[in-house]
């Protein structure tokens, strides 16, 4: 029998596989976001918030097995399927063949990169907040492909047809959701309550 995690064991289970900081808080990130989207779409938030912690769990240790190593880890601890194909699903077209179908799935391949670009946009910023950060700052920041170079946006643009939704519409929902978690993530900075 499948089971599903906790939040705790989820976050545990993070940090066993990634020392990294880094990507301990894009987890962190993720997870803010998911849970922002599983809300706004009456979705289950524990299982859309964990499903984002877990999603580069194999990301440290297997980077050339990214997304397919995470699928053993995961069933060798009988974690519920409906979770392990989610977190596969984000590498459609990179590294597995797993097409995102679901909401759930279909929002973590959009949002992935694009917390990586709202991240490296708050972090310019004089306040280095993701509290005073508007959206527009975020589409400027996209449309320069310089700035954070390693963010692919080809597979934001996908994500935004398969969830079909404006683009400025998803930076302004992944904005709020790492508001949520901007203390998690070290995004508070400078800004006045």
């Amino acid at each position: 029998m499948s089971k599903m995690l906790t939040r705790d064991e989820a976050l545990a289970l993070l940090k066993e596989y990634n020392e990294s900081d880094a990507l301990v808080k894009h987890g962190l990130a993720v997870e803010g976001v998911m849970r922002h989207f599983a809300r706004k779409y009456g979705e289950d938030e524990e299982k859309w918030g964990i499903v984002g912690l877990l999603h580069d769990l194999d990301y440290e240790k297997y980077p050339d097995q990214h997304c397919v190593k995470v699928q053993e880890i995961m069933q060798e601890r009988d974690i519920d399927p409906e979770i392990i194909r989610a977190v596969a699903s984000h590498g459609y077209g990179i590294c597995v063949d797993i097409e995102p179908q679901s909401q759930m799935e279909k929002v973590l391949y959009t949002i992935d990169e694009l917390t990586g670009l709202v991240n490296a946009t708050a972090i310019m910023r004089p306040s280095k907040s993701v509290l005073d950060l508007e959206t527009k700052s975020v589409k400027k920041k996209f449309k320069s492909k310089g700035f954070a170079a390693g963010v692919d946006r080809e597979i934001i643009k996908k994500g935004c047809e398969r969830l079909e939704m404006d683009l400025g519409d998803v930076i302004e929902e992944v904005i709020l959701g790492m508001r949520e978690v901007c203390d998690a993530i070290d995004l508070r900075g400078e800004v006045e309550n």
